[in-house]
């Protein structure tokens, strides 16, 4: 048997649906995770895949979701709309949420992160950036910080030494203006997609989990 429950479903938003995946540990923790993928792809790339199996097999309830608008303001509305999903449903006994996710579902994250701050809305708990595009390559004058500025709950930033999108110095000084608590963790030789030549993507992958892990149960433990 088993020790958690996976299902597909359709999460309202406007006049369309969200296709999303949820799954839920037996014995689970108060705290679910939220994730989406980047201006590619969809709920089924393979590093949201590996995150939420983890968080899962920690008893953390995972909710992943497909929004494939290139539209940043749209895929923060359509973020709010799965938030709000969970929030509102009976099935889920939660305390808090952590919003994530991956380049420029990080941003729409970000974006929701600063709303729920600003509305001093202490459901949401922290923030999971993975590969944040704080940059276009070598636009490094046109930061996407705004949001990132204003967030005032915990951030987690974990992102390649060597990410096209997002320059490590430009990152770590974006940080040290921030108002909320930051951590952040990079990944040694790895691009945007956070590939690392010579080093297996399963090794790759365990790093980011145990890191995203271990500041999760910082913050609720």
């Amino acid at each position: 048997m088993s020790d958690y429950t996976e299902s597909n479903m359709k999460i309202p938003f406007g006049n369309k649906y969200l296709d999303a995946v949820i799954t839920i540990p037996e014995k689970m923790r108060p705290y679910a995770v939220i994730l989406t993928h980047g201006a590619s792809g969809d709920m089924n790339f393979s590093h949201l895949v590996s995150l939420a199996s983890y968080l899962v097999s920690h008893g953390f309830l995972c909710l992943r979701f497909t929004c494939k608008s290139l539209n940043i303001v749209y895929r923060t509305k359509a973020y709010k709309a799965v938030v709000e999903y969970l929030r509102s449903s009976a099935d889920y006994r939660l305390s808090g949420i952590f919003l994530g996710g991956r380049s420029m579902g990080s941003r729409a994250a970000a974006s929701l992160t600063r709303q729920a701050d600003q509305d001093n809305d202490n459901y949401v708990q922290g923030l999971i950036c993975l590969s944040y595009p704080l940059h276009r390559p070598k636009l490094y004058t046109k930061l996407r910080d705004e949001d990132l500025l204003l967030i005032k709950s915990p951030v987690l930033f974990v992102s390649g030494t060597a990410d096209e999108l997002c320059d490590q110095k430009l990152l770590e000084t974006v940080a040290r203006k921030m108002r909320a608590p930051t951590k952040i963790h990079w990944i040694e030789q790895a691009k945007h997609s956070m590939a690392v030549p010579g080093r297996p993507t399963d090794d790759i992958l365990l790093e980011i989990n145990l890191q995203v892990l271990s500041w999760i149960k910082e913050l609720t433990e």
